[in-house]
């Protein structure tokens, strides 16, 4: 089973809710992270930080650049390889072949484009035919960046597996009370999970702990239609 998660945008939580999903499902997961921008060589990333929070997933990053930008933009300026839809969805069905989910997580929104062919990871989820998962904000403003999303997604013929909140507060404002009554109508979906916020700061066995609880109910699968 291949998953792939995307965000509203960029800092909404896909990297938290990419290893909860992982450390909340019974079996075994690798992650995929086509492209890791604004990171030093030797500087931790999205797939480290998934590593270190869920030590039994199977972690792959196949780019990095240093310059916190697009991964075209990036890879143009650092005169790197880009990075191919078809060799993404090469390398996650070659995983699936030894594991039971593969997660593929994204750089900011489902649009950012990958390469300077303008390919997207709304691209590799149509060479998968995968469901996407959709990590939004929970504040002011996300209904219509879910709206967007949702849009996007099925104006390309792909299903939705749901949308989580990256990052729940403990005392969530009236625009994020409302938000979460709303959400379900924007079209990407039910909202299927909310990470409390602080997740990155706990260790591993809280964490799990915390994932399960916090996605107790999503289940990953063919996804749906908004």
């Amino acid at each position: 089973m291949i998953l792939v998660v995307t965000g509203t945008g960029t800092g909404v939580g896909k990297t938290m809710v990419t290893a909860a999903v992982a450390a909340a499902f019974d079996g075994r997961v690798a992650v995929v992270k086509p492209a890791q921008t604004g990171v030093g060589e030797t500087e931790a990333g999205d797939a480290e930080t998934i590593a270190a929070l869920v030590p039994t997933v199977t972690s792959v990053e196949l780019a990095r650049y240093p310059d916190p930008l697009a991964p075209a933009t990036a890879a143009a300026r650092s005169g790197l390889p880009e990075v191919r839809a078809e060799m993404v969805a090469d390398v996650a069905r070659s995983l699936e072949n030894t594991h039971d989910l593969v997660l593929v997580e994204g750089a900011g929104g489902l649009l950012v484009r990958l390469n300077g062919e303008g390919q997207t990871l709304a691209d590799i989820a149509i060479l998968l035919r995968a469901p996407v998962l959709v990590v939004a904000r929970a504040g002011l403003g996300t209904l219509n960046e879910v709206a967007l999303t949702a849009e996007a997604l099925n104006g390309r013929g792909l299903l939705s597996a749901g949308v989580i909140i990256g990052s729940w507060p403990a005392a969530p404002d009236l625009a994020m009370r409302c938000n979460l009554e709303d959400l379900p109508g924007m079209g990407a979906g039910p909202v299927v999970g909310a990470l409390p916020e602080g997740c990155a700061d706990l260790d591993p066995e809280a964490f799990a702990e915390t994932a399960r609880r916090a996605l107790a109910g999503f289940r990953p699968g063919p996804g749906r239609r908004g």
